[in-house]
C-alpha cells in the first residue's frame, strides 16, 4: 500500500473491530424507554467522530391510515466531535442533509465523518445530521446486523431465525396504502418536525443549520426553503427559509424542479404516468392500483437493494476471502436479472446467462466493487469509484451499452465497462482506489487501446463503502421509496403541488454551496451561475462516499467545501 495516500484512514482491523462492537451491542436498539418521545443510541466513537442514532416521536395524522409503529418516528444519525459540545444547540454548524432517491441515511457516512474531522481540525465543532425518510422504518436489518454473510442470506431468503426473529417478507403494495399520502408536503414538513424538536428556539436554527441534500435531496432543500408551516404567510418566523442558515447541494442543485437530475430514475421502474394528471395519479395511488413504492426488476426492489448489503457484510467480513455468495444465494427472477444486467459482458450472454456470476472466482471484495463501481455498474446514480479488478484478464463489458457509445449517457454514465474474462479461471480480487496507478497496477485497457480508469479517476475506499453499506444502524438504501414523492415532483405545475411554493423567494433567501461531481449527473452542463465546487473524476455517490485523502495526496474536495462553507458568518 502506498501509505503517503492513506493517511487519516482507520486501519482496516479497527474498522472491523468498530462493526463488530456495533453489532454486538445492538447499537440500532433504543436506549431509552419505549414511551419516550426520543431516543438516543450510541453507534461508536472512532477518529475524534462520535455516532449516536436518534429517533423522535412524530405521529403522523389519523388521514395516512394503519401503518407500523416505527413509522411514526423520524431518525437520523448524528455525526459531532468528540472533544465538542454534547448538546447540538451548542455546535458552531449543524449541517442537515436530505438523502436522494432510494437513498437512506447510512449513505452520508463518510462525508460526515469527514466534513466533522476537517472542521475540529480548525478548531470548529460542527454536527452532521443524515436524515432517514420516513419511509425507512420499514426496513429490517437484523440479517445485516449479524455481521454474517451467511446468517444474513439465510435469515433474508430462507426464512431461518435471528435471535429469535423470523423476517416477515419483502413488504407488498396492499401494506403500504398509508405511502400513497408520503410526497413532498410530508417530506419537507418531517424535515420541520424534526429541527423544531431537536433545536426549539428558531433563532438558533437560522443562526447555525445549513440545510442542504444529495441528488433528490436538492430538490426536497429546494421545496423545505419556500415553505410554510404555519399556515399563515404572513407570519414568516416557521417559513422554511428561516430554518436555516444555508443551503447546500450536493450533485444536484437547491430548486424546486426535477430537470437537473435527468438520468436518476431509469425508464424501467414501475413510476406511473404523470400525463394522467394529479387526480387520476393520487386515485390510483390510494386504491392501491398504482405501486405505492418505486421499484424496478434489476437492482431497485428491496430484495436486491438487501443483497447490496449483503455483499457489503461479506466485505467487511473477510475482505480478500474468496466469495461463495453468488452460489450460496438462492435462485430467483430478481437476483437472476440483477447478475446478468451486471455480469454480462455481451447481449448474448445476458439472453442465455451464461457465463454467469457464480463461474467465476472472485473476492468479497470484487463482489462489491461489481455492484457498485463505475467501471461495473451501468446505471449513473448508483455510480461511485472504488477501484478496479485485479488478478486476472479483463473484457471489455458492452451491455446494456457498448463501450465508446454516447448512447443516454444521462443513465448510463461514460465510463468504459469492464468484466473479468475467464470464468473458472484465476481468483479475481480487488485494487483498491489508492492503488490504482502503483508500480504493480497492469493498466487494463478497452479492447479499443482506452484505458478502463486511472489514479485520478478513484476516490472512494471499498472498505469504508462497505462500512456505510453493512456497518450502519440506518440504511444506505431506500428500500420503499414513496411512488407520490416522484410523481409530485413530476407534477410540479399542478394547483396542488403549486401550493406549497408559499415563499419562492425562500430559494435565493440564504447563501448556497454547490458541489458536483464532475462525472455526475451534471457532467457536461454545469450551471456556471451557480459557481459550483467541482469534484474532478466524481461520481454521483463519491461526493457521500469518497476517502479522506484522494490520490493526489490532497484532502477530500466535498468535505473540504463543506467545512469552509460552514466557517461563513
Amino acid at each position: 500500500m502506498n501509505t503517503s495516500r492513506s493517511r487519516g484512514r482507520t486501519p482496516r482491523t479497527l474498522r472491523v473491530a468498530a462493526l463488530a462492537v456495533l453489532l454486538t451491542t445492538g447499537a440500532f436498539t433504543p436506549s431509552a424507554s419505549a414511551d419516550s418521545a426520543r431516543t438516543e443510541t450510541p453507534v461508536g466513537t472512532s477518529g475524534g467522530v462520535t455516532e449516536t442514532v436518534v429517533r423522535v416521536k412524530a405521529p403522523l395524522p389519523a388521514s395516512f391510515g394503519a401503518r407500523p409503529a416505527a413509522c411514526d418516528w423520524l431518525s437520523y444519525l448524528r455525526y459531532r466531535s468528540s472533544s465538542g459540545p454534547a448538546s447540538s444547540a451548542d455546535a458552531d454548524r449543524v449541517l442537515v442533509a436530505q438523502p436522494g432517491i432510494l437513498e437512506g441515511a447510512g449513505a452520508f457516512d463518510s462525508v460526515a465523518r469527514n466534513t466533522v474531522t476537517r472542521a475540529a481540525e480548525q478548531g470548529r465543532h460542527i454536527e452532521f445530521w443524515a436524515l432517514d425518510r420516513r419511509s425507512n422504518c420499514l426496513e429490517d436489518r437484523t440479517g445485516i446486523a449479524s455481521g454474517d454473510q451467511h446468517t444474513a442470506v439465510d435469515y433474508y431468503y430462507r426464512g431461518k431465525q435471528v435471535e429469535g426473529r423470523t423476517f416477515a417478507g419483502f413488504v407488498g403494495n396492499d401494506k403500504l396504502g398509508w405511502m400513497a399520502k408520503l410526497g413532498i408536503e410530508q417530506t419537507v414538513r418531517d424535515e420541520y418536525t424534526l429541527l423544531a424538536a431537536e433545536l426549539p428556539d428558531q433563532g438558533v436554527r437560522k443562526d447555525k443549520v445549513l440545510c442542504g441534500g444529495h441528488s433528490l435531496g436538492g430538490v426536497i432543500t429546494g421545496y423545505f426553503a419556500t415553505a410554510d408551516f404555519d399556515g399563515d404567510p404572513a407570519t414568516t418566523a416557521d417559513a422554511g427559509h428561516n430554518q436555516c442558515a444555508g443551503y447546500f447541494a450536493l450533485d444536484t442543485t437547491v430548486s424546486t424542479s426535477l430537470g437537473d437530475l435527468s438520468g436518476s430514475i431509469p425508464d424501467d421502474t414501475n413510476l406511473p404516468d404523470v400525463g394522467l394528471g394529479y387526480g387520476v395519479v393520487q386515485a390510483g395511488l390510494d386504491s392501491g392500483l398504482l405501486p405505492r413504492s418505486l421499484s424496478a426488476p434489476v437492482l431497485l426492489n428491496p430484495e436486491t437493494m438487501t443483497l447490496l448489503a449483503i455483499a457489503g457484510v461479506g466485505a467487511l467480513q473477510n475482505p480478500g476471502g474468496e466469495a461463495d455468495l453468488p452460489s450460496h444465494l438462492p435462485a430467483n427472477t430478481n437476483s437472476e436479472a440483477t447478475n446478468r444486467f451486471l455480469f454480462s459482458k455481451d447481449t448474448a450472454t445476458f439472453l442465455t446467462g451464461s457465463p454467469a456470476v457464480k463461474d467465476f472466482r472472485l473476492t468479497n471484495e470484487a463482489i462489491l466493487g461489481s455492484l457498485m463501481d463505475d467501471q461495473s455498474v451501468p446505471l449513473a446514480f448508483l455510480q461511485s469509484s472504488v477501484g478496479f479488478f485485479d488478478g486476472g484478464p479483463i473484457t471489455d463489458k458492452n451491455f446494456p451499452v457498448t463501450n465508446g457509445s454516447s448512447s443516454q449517457p444521462g443513465l448510463f454514465g461514460t465510463e468504459y465497462k469492464a468484466i473479468p474474462a475467464e470464468p473458472h479461471g484465476p481468483l479475481y480480487t480487488w485494487r483498491n482506489y489508492d492503488r490504482v496507478g502503483d508500480p504493480d497496477d497492469p493498466g487494463y485497457r478497452s479492447s479499443d487501446g482506452t484505458p478502463f480508469t486511472a489514479a485520478g479517476k478513484e476516490v472512494t475506499d471499498i472498505q469504508e463503502l462497505a462500512r456505510s453499506m453493512a456497518g450502519q444502524p440506518l440504511d444506505f438504501t431506500e428500500q420503499y421509496f414513496p411512488t407520490k414523492l416522484v410523481t409530485d415532483l413530476e407534477l410540479a405545475t399542478s394547483p396542488q403541488v403549486k401550493r406549497l411554493i408559499v415563499h419562492p423567494d425562500g430559494l435565493t433567501a440564504n447563501p448556497t454551496l454547490t458541489v458536483l461531481a464532475g462525472d455526475g449527473l451534471l457532467a457536461g452542463r454545469v450551471p456556471a451561475d451557480l459557481h459550483p465546487v467541482v469534484a474532478d473524476g466524481y461520481q454521483h455517490l463519491d461526493v457521500l462516499t469518497a476517502a479522506p485523502v484522494q490520490n493526489n495526496g490532497r484532502p477530500e474536495p466535498v468535505s473540504t467545501a463543506l467545512t469552509e462553507f460552514a466557517r461563513t458568518p
